[in-house]
Order: C-alpha cells, then sequence, then structure tokens
C-alpha cells in the first residue's frame, strides 16, 4: 500500500493530503514501466549471455553432430585418395606400359578447379575451414575419377585392338632365314661399300640370291611404291599402323600396289640389286614414330631365344654393310 503524504496548511492551520496531480501520475507509472523494462532486459541479456535457449542448445547439438560426420567424410576422402593413386600409378605403370599409351600427367590429373570464389559462400563459419577443405577434396576426387574413367575407356579400346596390334608389329625377318646365315650386316656405324667411310647404316641387310621371296614382316597398307637406280633402288614401305613402318629396298622388283593391304609372311616382291648396292641383298629398316630403330629388336615371332641371341650377336659385328 502507498504511502499517504501530507502538508501543513499555514492558512488553515492543519494538516492537509497532498493531491498528485493527473500528469505527475502518468509521470511516475511512466518511469516506472521505463525502469522495469530496461531492468528487464539487462536481465535478459545477461541470461542470454550465459546461459543457451532451448533451440540454442538444439542448434549446437546439430553443428556438434554435422562437424563430426565432417571428420568422418574427410577420413573417407583421405582412403579414397590412397585408393585412387594406387589406380592411377597401376594405369600409368602397368596398363598404358601393356598397350603402348603414353602415361596421363600428374598436371592433368591433379589439375583442380578454376575460379577463386567458388567456396566463397562457405565462408564466414565457426568451421568454414572443415567445410572447404571438404568440398575441395570432393571437387578434386571427383574429377580424377572422371579423367580415369576416360583413361580406362581408352585402354579398353586399345584392349579391344591388341590383337590388330599384335598382328601389325614387325615381327618376323623379310626373307628366309632358318640358320641366320643371310644376316649380312646389323644396324649401326658401318664402313659404307662404295665411300669406305663409316656412316650410321639404318637397318638391316639380308645376303640372298637375286629373286628370292621378300615377305611382309606384318600386317599392313603399302604406303609407298618406287622404281629408282638411286639410293634404295626399287622400294617398298608398309604403314603397320600404331606408329610403325617398314621399309624394303634394292628389290628386282615387286609385286604388290599402292594402297593395298598385306598380311604378315605375304609375299610383296623379290630380292634384287637395284639403286646403291654392290650385290643382291635385301635392305630392310623398321621406322617407329618417324625414326629409324634397330629391327633386330623385333625377329620375336619366328626365332627361339638360343636363334635370337645368335642373331643379336651376329648383327651387331663391326663389318662392312652392302649399301
Amino acid at each position: 500500500m502507498a504511502k499517504v503524504k501530507y502538508y501543513y496548511d499555514t492558512k488553515t492551520l492543519s494538516y492537509k493530503r497532498i493531491e498528485l496531480s493527473g500528469v505527475k501520475k502518468l509521470k511516475r507509472i511512466f518511469y516506472f514501466l521505463t525502469g522495469s523494462a530496461f531492468t528487464g532486459l539487462i536481465m535478459i541479456i545477461v541470461f542470454f549471455q550465459f546461459f543457451d535457449s532451448p533451440k540454442e542448445k538444439r542448434l549446437n547439438r546439430e553443428i556438434d553432430i554435422l562437424t563430426s560426420q565432417y571428420e568422418i567424410v574427410e577420413d573417407k576422402l583421405n582412403q579414397v585418395e590412397l585408393v585412387l593413386d594406387d589406380i592411377q600409378n597401376r594405369d600409368d605403370n602397368i596398363y598404358r606400359v601393356i598397350f603402348e599409351a603414353e602415361p596421363i600427367p600428374k598436371s592433368i590429373r591433379k589439375a583442380g578447379y578454376g575460379g577463386i570464389n567458388r567456396y566463397q559462400n562457405l565462408k564466414g563459419y565457426s568451421n568454414s575451414e572443415l567445410i572447404i577443405n571438404t568440398s575441395e577434396k570432393i571437387d578434386q576426387i571427383s574429377k580424377q575419377l572422371y579423367i580415369q574413367s576416360k583413361s580406362y575407356d581408352e585402354i579398353i579400346e586399345l584392349a579391344k585392338n591388341k590383337a590388330d596390334m599384335l598382328a601389325a608389329l614387325p615381327a618376323i625377318q623379310p626373307v628366309a632365314n632358318k640358320n641366320l646365315s643371310r644376316i649380312a650386316s646389323g644396324y649401326g656405324y658401318r664402313i659404307h661399300p662404295i665411300y669406305k667411310t663409316r656412316k650410321l647404316h639404318t637397318g638391316m641387310d639380308f645376303s640372298a640370291k637375286s629373286g628370292t621371296p621378300i615377305y611382309a614382316t606384318g600386317d599392313g597398307k603399302i604406303s609407298k611404291l618406287r622404281r629408282s637406280r638411286r639410293g634404295y633402288g626399287n622400294h617398298v614401305i608398309i604403314d603397320h599402323g600404331y606408329g610403325y613402318k617398314t621399309l624394303y629396298a634394292h628389290m628386282k622388283k615387286y609385286i604388290v600396289r599402292k594402297g593395298q593391304k598385306v598380311k604378315r609372311g605375304e609375299v610383296i616382291g623379290y630380292v634384287g640389286n637395284t639403286g646403291t648396292s654392290v650385290a643382291p641383298h635385301l635392305h630392310y629398316e623398321v621406322i617407329k614414330g618417324g625414326r629409324k630403330i634397330n629391327p633386330a629388336n623385333f625377329y620375336y615371332n619366328d626365332l627361339t631365344p638360343d636363334e635370337y641371341e645368335k642373331m643379336l650377336e651376329i648383327s651387331s659385328q663391326n663389318n662392312q654393310s652392302f649399301d
């Protein structure tokens, strides 16, 4: 109950009750309500500063659960990366080697996504670093898996063509040479029979009687025919595909036409002595990717291991070539 206040009236010589005007009453009510509201606001701020509301507690629990799930996902992604690295190593060092395909550069396999603001919308949170790292790993793994799938598509196509590729490789000797007696000169620096100087002999010479059959050493297509009294003389070039070509020089004559498809072991012409040559023989070259390489490395289809070793020994002798 509010206190009643009085004042002494000197005119009436008596105490009279103090009556508040309506304005003063309203001011008192206003001050009271304002003070109460301010005090309540302070108490609410202090309460929420040190205590979480039920809704906040629920949200914090959800954040903790999501953070734990992100950490688990990140661990799983690390394991996936290790497995993917192993798959990529096998692809480059086994599968692509078997099928003679170039390895995929790491700059392509490990290339990231473009755009510096790709993860901009994930910043500004307490666990932004974890979320961004996880998102980056998912993007990187997705891209690497896409590249790997394309690589396997290529390997599958190469595997389908493997039989054709093996048939196309120049894997036999171009003339009948069972006892290896017809190998006259091998690949490497040899004495030129006319100029008497050391020159790189870019093929192998097989001595044989004029008219001896010459065989295609692998499946392919006749890409060049030429008759000449100089250089290679009458000669044929077969394009085997897969980067391989073979050249047959100093022929007496050829019995094929340009564009004709030939099979390994098919007669394409006969040994002769045309062009720059000192005796009837066949000069034979293997060309891989535009570079002339040693034909002796390819005679694995019609020689035993012992015969192959003997052939390598004979062809490596530093003698005089026939052309």
